[in-house]
């Protein structure tokens, strides 16, 4: 890349010969964006159905309608366009074009139309489309008739709904990602769609599948779509990094790396290696035996599987938050199956390390650099697009003003540019997200947003937050800008901003309701009035 570092303070700045061009963008995915849930003949999703249940969410938020993305396409790339991104992550919703997530039962004409009309929009602004073929709303048909990611014949619904959007969209689209964070807590915990609490087994038994469907795409795009389209086919894997509490024990050290194979290691190493993690087999395999079981809770691949899956992505996306110290722990296997007790390991934090508000994502830039590296050796130096890196806030007012999120963007995107400097093939920056949005499990009350968006009102609003003017400056300068120049920009910024405090949406509230409630009152007394002294009089 031709990055120089600068001696002082933590910065990295692009030298003035540099190489290939980096990817800076912004993501989003379909389901928390769109809304429009059961327009223009989608089908639910396990999303729309999970959300629909009462007791599921926080205080029962769905993404039904969300932040009117379906209906706003042409709004958001006029917001791309002031970031001057070059490329936006997105991804496809399965059952807006296969209503019930099978091919031959039904393919929807409207959605098929929508994307294609975002796609030709982002290409016309000259934003590079990424598309993610898969990001968690499984057709909900698809989970009823036959388990969802449980049963082995969603490879082959899968593969047929893959292979449709690379026959409508692949001669424009030339970046393709098969799934998004496939590690499905929906069938571990259940505390995502479909919500079904399989611990210890159904969250391995979906991810084999996942595997092996995400292999069976990549052969499909090899044979048939390359040699036209000349596109790249990939997956996203999210994980945060481990780190050893005490570097002097081996037993931690151990401990960490653990935690990253477990993490990271159970989707990436049957991809690049063929198989999944020495250690992951042992451990399973290990509390499996000691539960009584005959055979290991973690499937396996057979020789020919191996065979057909290792090798099957031209990139690596890599979605990255923050990082965990670990310690060495030993479970007892009476307790049960569980993925995370299968791991003999403890989570910890350090209390000093930033927490603008949700309470898993601590801003520890460091550990990025780290997993790059990890990355670097264990798989060969992959090319990688980082997918998603970004922090959400805690919505208890309006904060347009986020420094907090500049101070992490800055940490990150610094130690990102560091790792490439250490030689890793690192190729594209996506900011997570583009807009506030629906979170999951968490509803609307984590924000993750460059854009703060009022969902209080119909048409969804956008506001943009300090962030968005420091990631702009960032991409103008394909690296860091000048530090003075950023400091005066964003004190401007936030001593101008147009929705910065409480007091604006206490005034809102007082012109908008209190004001015209008083005036009606004002009102309907003097007319009291008058009728009485009316009376009086005669």
């Amino acid at each position: 890349m031709g990055w120089i570092t600068q001696n002082g303070p933590d910065l990295l700045f692009p030298s003035e010969a540099s190489g290939t061009r980096f990817l800076w963008g912004v993501g989003s995915s379909a389901y928390q964006t769109e809304g429009a849930w059961d327009k223009d003949g989608k089908g639910p999703s396990i999303w729309d159905a999970f959300t629909h249940e009462k007791g599921k969410l926080f205080i029962n938020e769905t993404a039904d309608s969300s932040c009117e993305g379906y209906y706003k396409v042409k709004d958001d790339i006029q917001l791309l366009k002031e970031l001057k991104v070059n490329h936006y992550l997105i991804s496809i919703s399965w059952p807006r074009i296969m209503p019930t997530g099978i091919k031959k039962e039904q393919v929807n004409e409207k959605g098929i139309k929508f994307y294609n009309d975002t796609i030709n929009s982002l290409l016309e602004n000259k934003i590079i489309p990424i598309v993610t073929l898969y990001h968690w709303d499984l057709p909900q048909v698809l989970q009823e008739k036959y388990g969802g990611w449980q049963n082995i014949s969603m490879i082959s619904y899968f593969n047929d709904y893959a292979n449709l959007c690379f026959e409508k969209f692949g001669d424009r689209v030339k970046y393709w990602i098969t799934f998004n964070n496939p590690w499905v807590k929906g069938y571990e915990t259940g505390e995502h769609a479909p919500g079904l609490k399989l611990s210890g087994i159904g969250a391995y038994k979906a991810a084999h599948h996942i595997i092996k469907t995400h292999a069976k795409v990549w052969h499909s795009y090899n044979k048939t779509w390359r040699s036209k389209q000349q596109g790249m086919v990939g997956i996203s894997l999210t994980s945060a990094w481990g780190e050893p509490v005490d570097l002097t024990s081996q037993k931690d050290i151990e401990a960490a790396e653990r935690y990253v194979q477990f993490y990271l290691g159970w989707f990436a190493n049957p991809i690049y290696s063929g198989d999944y993690p020495e250690v992951m087999k042992n451990y399973v395999g290990k509390k499996s035996a000691q539960q009584g079981l005959g055979t290991s809770r973690l499937p396996t691949f057979s020789v020919q599987e191996k065979s057909y899956i290792k090798g099957t992505s031209d990139f690596l996306g890599l979605s990255h938050f923050t990082t965990r110290y670990i310690i060495q722990k030993n479970y007892s296997a009476l307790k049960g199956p569980s993925y995370h007790t299968d791991r003999d390991l403890v989570e910890l934090v350090d209390p000093k390390w930033p927490n603008p508000g949700s309470k898993w994502l601590y801003s520890v830039p460091w550990g990025f650099r780290r997993l790059l590296n990890f990355i670097k050796i264990q798989y060969g130096n992959p090319l990688i697009y980082v997918t998603e890196n970004g922090v959400s806030e805690k919505l208890q007012c309006i904060q347009l003003c986020d420094e907090w999120r500049i101070e992490y963007l800055k940490g990150y995107i610094n130690e990102m540019l560091k790792a490439i400097n250490d030689g890793i093939n690192v190729k594209g920056y996506t900011v997570w997200s583009l807009l506030d949005k629906f979170e999951w499990n968490k509803g609307y009350s984590e924000r993750f947003g460059l854009y703060h968006v009022d969902f209080k009102k119909g048409n969804k609003p956008r506001y943009p937050k300090a962030s968005v003017h420091y990631y702009k400056m960032i991409i103008s300068a394909n690296g860091f800008p000048n530090p003075r120049e950023v400091s005066s920009n964003l004190i401007y910024y936030c001593f101008s901003s147009q929705i910065s405090d409480p007091l604006t949406t206490h005034m809102e509230m007082v012109t908008e309701i209190v004001v015209p409630t008083v005036f009606t009152l004002c009102i309907l007394i003097s007319a009291i009035l008058l009728m009485f002294l009316l009376r009086k009089h005669n």
